[in-house]
């Protein structure tokens, strides 16, 4: 299998693509739990008329990442074909405070990494996929260019320890967290265990950034996007959780077939309490 992911690397991405989408059926025919996520969490958003575009995204998804991993980062980064709202992150950088990625499950979001780390030092948090043979590949394809932080108490410390001197962290706010780290908030009309990390992390005085890639037609490459906040994050631990899934939806719905929609965003973690 790794021999195949490798290989891929090497394939235009226009072609990637297209096998993507095939892939991206083929696991929703496959998948019974793949597809009740994805047609529930599309319906929950009002968002089902999507359904068709999210499957073949999805799959589209998982095939570029060879060509974002495994290939030069000059090559990876000049894909992107339009770049708008970069000027918020220069003018972050220039308060001399640390920035705060938020990249949502949404288009291609390992480039927007790829991207920033093109340009300044970024720190990102690693978790081990569940398919050992994707550790070595994630590894070498982010480790290259990033700082890795493990997904425990160490890590954390080494976010913010990033933030505190000024350098960038990137994270995916919308990815589902251990018991006791998470509050039970709305995503969609629907209680959603949702991270506090970024609401914590935010406390630091890091200037707050959304971004995310929208994937092209026909493999013509992204275009990127960095948005502010809406209004500040203020409030207690739970109503901050809240207030950034509330700019995920936001982001969503400019973009709405390219979400990871077949993600389990309302699972209940071992050990916590369903709402």
């Amino acid at each position: 299998m790794s021999f195949l992911f490798r290989l891929c690397a090497y394939l235009p991405l226009p072609l990637l693509h297209n096998l993507g989408a095939l892939l991206g059926w083929l696991t929703w025919v496959l998948s019974p739990t793949y597809r009740r996520n994805l047609a529930q969490n599309l319906a929950l958003a009002g968002l089902s008329s999507f359904k068709r575009v999210a499957i073949a995204e999805a799959g589209k998804g998982f095939l570029e990442l060879p060509k974002i991993w495994l290939r030069p980062q000059d090559e990876v980064v000049s894909r992107i074909a339009k770049v708008v709202g970069w000027e918020l992150v220069e003018t972050a950088a220039s308060t001399g405070k640390g920035i705060l990625f938020l990249t949502p499950h949404l288009g291609c979001f390992e480039i927007t990494a790829q991207y920033i780390a093109s340009r300044k030092p970024l720190t990102v948090m690693f978790r081990q996929p569940k398919q050992a043979w994707l550790e070595p590949l994630m590894r070498q394809g982010r480790g290259n260019n990033f700082n890795l932080a493990a997904a425990d108490l160490s890590g954390v410390r080494r976010l913010l320890k990033a933030l505190k001197q000024g350098q960038a962290v990137g994270m995916l706010p919308d990815q589902v967290p251990s018991v006791g780290e998470g509050v039970w908030v709305p995503f969609f009309g629907r209680p959603a265990y949702t991270m506090t990390l970024a609401a914590r992390l935010a406390e630091t005085g890091a200037t707050v950034i959304f971004t995310y890639a929208e994937r092209l037609p026909y493999g013509a490459g992204y275009h990127l996007y960095f948005l502010p906040l809406s209004q500040p994050l203020t409030g207690d631990l739970a109503a901050r959780a809240a207030q950034i899934n509330a700019e995920i939806e936001y982001l969503i719905q400019q973009c709405p077939g390219q979400y990871l929609w077949g993600y389990n965003r309302y699972k209940v973690p071992a050990g916590t309490q369903a709402p």
